[in-house]
């Protein structure tokens, strides 16, 4: 789960506002059948915005880990801005985690770090109901790729009165794999029942491409998200 709500903090950066969230989700893909947890936080200030997110998996997987965290993620990134109406905001962004391949006493395997900077651009209707945020990255992926690109989209969409939420982020991007792919694509929409400010009950659905494997993947979960 990344930048699940980036687009929807875009309004709170309008309302001077931030924000943080924790999210659990259990993911019923076919090779899944585990339990995640995401901690987000976004903060605006005069110069900008900072945004990060850290994923953690639990629980037994293809991998048969089932005794404790098997995967842990994060992304952190920053957003400058020198006037109130700047319409492109040069951003640079930071990846790195571990995973862990089986449950029999083998390594943690590292998720390559990885340098992206580039400029993002957000449009937003006159109630901030409707955002979307596009973003254009250079990417450095360690010992991998010196030279390789991202685009991402987020978007969010609030409906009956700011009962339904439809939230989510696409990236597709360049990097190379053992099974000859080079180009990767992911997207998570999520749709979200807020039952208040704080509590919300939904699911994602992660859609993938090239992405931990070869091939089209559908993994969607359950979800419930506390908003502090």
């Amino acid at each position: 789960m990344k930048k699940l709500l980036l687009a929807l903090f875009v309004s709170i950066v309008a309302l001077g506002a931030s924000a943080q969230n924790v999210q659990l989700h259990y993911d019923f893909g076919e090779t899944r059948k585990l339990i995640t947890t995401t901690v987000e936080m976004f903060r605006p200030d005069k110069y900008g915005s900072t945004f990060f997110f850290i994923d953690m998996d639990y629980g037994s997987d293809v991998r048969d880990v089932n005794t404790g965290a098997s995967l842990a993620y994060w992304e952190i990134a920053r957003a400058f801005k020198w006037t109130e109406n700047q319409k492109f905001m040069p951003r640079v962004e930071f990846n790195a985690g571990v995973f862990k391949l089986d449950g029999a006493g083998n390594p943690f395997i590292p998720i390559e770090n990885c340098w992206l900077a580039g400029v993002e651009r957000t449009w937003a209707s006159a109630d901030f109901s409707k955002i979307l945020t596009l973003q254009a990255n250079y990417k450095n992926i360690k010992d991998k790729e010196d030279a390789s690109f991202q685009l991402t989209a987020v978007w969010v969409v609030q409906m009956l009165q700011n009962k339904l939420t439809f939230t989510g982020f696409a990236d597709f991007w360049k990097e190379e794999m053992f099974w000859g792919t080079d180009y990767r694509f992911l997207t998570e929409p999520q749709l979200w029942y807020n039952f208040c400010p704080n509590f919300s009950f939904g699911t994602e659905i992660e859609l993938s491409n090239n992405f931990a494997t070869d091939g089209f993947q559908v993994n969607p979960t359950l979800a419930a998200k506390w908003t502090f």
